[in-house]
């Protein structure tokens, strides 16, 4: 029996390191080739390092607001002056031909793919402190004050929110957060509703 593909969302506030966690994650399993990993379309600038089509798909508000009409994102949001979103066909090609596809993304914007996919598999990326929290986003150097302390205001707000997802994953060690995420997706694979039509199939179907 093979399941459908997963959909997993990996969320969580800004700075509490949720693209340290799925490159590490992705690292992992590379051999495995386990994960597709959905690339996010986002209005803001680049950071030194990352890639368009890699990380993000950048584009300008325009390109996103033609996007949002014509409804080809899964998922979007604004958030500190830049629209985020997910782009829908390929999540959709890819879990239906059984593979597993894996979403980074903001709290609000995981909460809208909750309604319109609640089989996804939602996991909350947690700081140990909110001290913690703040340093890593100063230490990041992208950010002025104003907008730190908007993103803190932000996360303890969001932080309020991890109670409407599956699972919530403590990111006080990236190797230790890796391999809890790995433990919840394997068992996600094996539950009994995502087998339930082979099993009527194969099983229930069969005479005495």
């Amino acid at each position: 029996m093979k399941s459908k593909g997963l959909l997993v969302v990996l969320s969580g506030p800004s700075g509490v390191g949720k693209g340290t966690v799925r490159k590490a994650l992705f690292e992992t399993d590379q051999e495995k080739n386990q994960f597709f990993y959905s690339v996010s379309a986002t209005t803001r600038q680049a950071r030194e390092g990352e890639v368009d089509g890699k990380d993000y798909f950048f584009v300008s508000r325009e390109e996103f607001e033609k996007m949002i009409e014509d409804e080809k994102l899964l998922e979007y949001a604004e958030y500190v002056g830049n629209f985020y979103g997910t782009p829908l066909d390929y999540i959709d090609k890819m879990t239906n031909a059984g593979k597993d596809v894996f979403l980074e993304i903001e709290v609000q914007g995981a909460l809208q793919v909750k309604r319109r996919m609640p089989d996804g598999v939602f996991i909350f990326l947690a700081p140990p402190n909110l001290r913690e929290l703040e340093s890593r986003i100063v230490n990041r150097g992208t950010d002025s004050p104003e907008v730190i302390a908007e993103r803190m205001d932000k996360a303890r707000t969001e932080l309020q929110l991890m109670t409407q997802y599956d699972y919530v994953v403590e990111n006080d060690d990236v190797d230790l957060a890796v391999k809890r995420i790995q433990t919840i997706i394997k068992a996600e694979h094996l539950k009994v509703d995502r087998f339930i039509d082979d099993i009527v199939e194969n099983y229930l179907g069969e005479g005495d």
